[in-house]
């Protein structure tokens, strides 16, 4: 394993090698952006990543209120109706202009087959143009939150993907490309210069931008470094301006050199775990002839056993937030009262079990990414371990994300662990994207497992289209304590951020783990 780690490290100071100039600033991940098409995967590495060539309609501060971006400004003329003042003088990456098309294209493109951003434009009815910097959304009903909901959907022009036949996203759930999968034409202030999928993307700074860059950067270069104490080891050393996440056990350690520094703060992301209740059989069990998920014991036994405070401290190194809401806080909609999780009790999840049928367990896989969360892997091991001591036989499938994304987003999975940050910071898009019953035009597009309860998925539409903010804080309420009584999903914690940066750069960290490249200032007078 040793010897293993420094061929790694060798690599990666080949892999840097000629990256050294003063305003060269270089960021590690655990994982890999899938793909620079930012219609094809919602997942908040590849949108980090794309942010800093593809821009949204609105955009975020750096703490995280709306700002404009390629519209200047934004209004409803009618309760359903939203028109958006756009940018004059923008021009994307290859030169063309950036006009009302983009705008009607790329909302279009976000709604067709392939796309994995459904849910942020479901309930979009037309997309009007007005003139060639003026468009009008409507909605199917009021949508006070659209500006925020549009903050992750990127304009791509509509010339350059007809040209290269990018019209529709990839399909990350068949693993069909595209040219817009390892090419990109933005707006944004960096531009993709060199994209080696798994090995190295190199971005540089957009001498044409519209607006104002404040760092100093001219050039990115992002590189997927999956061992842990390879990516730790790079940081220290210098050869790393920036890493995430850095794992637990070194923040310290980090914090105590004195070349870096560890970066913590509480994130918007909560991870948690979900089943398949849809399906008569499940896909991978010893089961047969039913599904045990849909019985609500089996899905509270599965709660009760997870010992969430044993994961906390053993596995995170007290660096989370047990949670029992899948939102938690920060987000609008979220309250301390409810946000309370059953009592672990393995004994009384024995008896659930039980009760349902299930006196001697039963087997089931679970399926888990091992390079996209926080300890993704080791905590799948010990919700395994702790599942085994109520007669659940585990059978664990880590794997890294660049597979695992295809195979749950197909609903191909009986159990599974996913994470979810709220890109709207409100419960609404958890409620809309996780928690609702799945349909075609994108609402519960990420509720892998299918959980449904019309009345729920009834308030969520009326959340949507709520203004009085007491009535709808209300909602909020009563349709998490529908989720929650139903057992609907097993939320285990909120992660905390934590970044490992050199003490010559300065960066700016986002609740939402976004990386702005135009917020990087690197100080290199005294050299590497």
């Amino acid at each position: 394993m040793k010897m293993k780690t420094t061929l790694q490290y060798a690599a990666l100071l080949c892999a840097f090698a000629g990256a050294t100039s003063a305003q060269t600033v270089r960021v590690a991940n655990q994982g890999d952006a899938l793909s620079m098409d930012p219609h094809s995967l919602n997942e908040s590495l590849q949108l980090s990543v794309t942010s800093n060539v593809y821009e949204p309609l609105v955009g975020r501060n750096k703490d995280l209120s709306l700002a404009p971006s390629l519209a200047t400004s934004w209004k409803q003329t009618s309760p359903t109706v939203w028109r958006f003042e756009l940018r004059k003088g923008v021009q994307f990456h290859d030169g063309s202009p950036f006009t009302a098309d983009d705008v009607l294209f790329s909302m279009a493109r976000t709604q067709v087959e392939g796309s994995d951003m459904k849910s942020y434009t479901n309930d979009v009815k037309q997309v009007r143009k007005v003139d060639d910097h003026t468009v009008e959304i409507e909605t199917n009903a009021p949508f006070p939150i659209l500006p925020d909901v549009l903050t992750q959907v990127f304009i791509m022009s509509k010339r350059w993907c007809e040209t290269n036949q990018a019209t529709r996203p990839v399909d990350r759930r068949k693993g069909i490309e595209n040219a817009a999968s390892f090419r990109a034409n933005g707006t944004g202030p960096y531009r993709l210069r060199e994209r080696q999928p798994n090995v190295r993307t190199t971005f540089v700074r957009n001498g044409n931008y519209w607006g104002k860059i404040e760092g100093n950067v001219q050039e990115v270069v992002f590189t997927p470094i999956g061992n842990d104490a390879t990516r730790v080891a790079a940081l220290l050393s210098g050869e790393v301006d920036v890493m995430e996440p850095v794992p637990v056990q070194d923040i310290d350690r980090i914090s105590n050199s004195p070349n870096a520094q560890a970066m913590v703060a509480p994130e918007l992301r909560t991870i948690f775990l979900g089943m398949d209740q849809k399906r008569d059989e499940l896909l991978y069990s010893s089961v047969k002839g039913k599904n045990p998920f849909k019985d609500k014991r089996v899905r509270q036994a599965f709660y009760q056993a997870i010992d969430i405070e044993g994961i906390k401290r053993t596995v995170m190194r007290n660096v989370s937030l047990p949670t029992g809401l899948m939102i938690g806080p920060g987000i609008n909609g979220f309250t301390q009262e409810q946000n309370k999780r059953l009592p672990y009790d393995p004994d009384g999840a024995k008896k659930l079990l039980a009760d349902a049928g299930y006196p001697n367990g039963f087997e089931v896989t679970m399926n888990c990414p091992n390079d996209r969360y926080v300890n993704d892997a080791r905590i799948c091991q010990t919700v395994a371990a702790n599942l085994s001591r109520i007669g659940v036989k585990i059978n664990l499938a880590a794997e890294t994300k660049g597979t695992y994304f295809p195979k749950i987003l197909r609903r191909d999975t009986s159990f599974y662990l996913l994470g979810w940050t709220p890109s709207t910071y409100d419960a609404h898009n958890a409620m809309n994207s996780v928690m609702s019953c799945p349909d075609d035009k994108g609402a519960g597009q990420f509720n892998l497992g299918s959980y449904c309860n019309p009345e729920f998925d009834k308030l969520t539409r009326a959340v949507q289209s709520e203004t009085d903010k007491a009535k709808r804080m209300a909602m909020i309420k009563q349709a998490f304590d529908i989720h929650a009584n139903d057992i609907g999903h097993l939320p285990l914690h909120q992660q905390s951020l934590a970044w490992g940066v050199s003490k010559k750069v300065k960066v700016v960290q986002r609740g939402d783990n976004y990386l702005d490249f135009k917020w990087i200032n690197v100080n290199n007078t005294n050299g590497r």
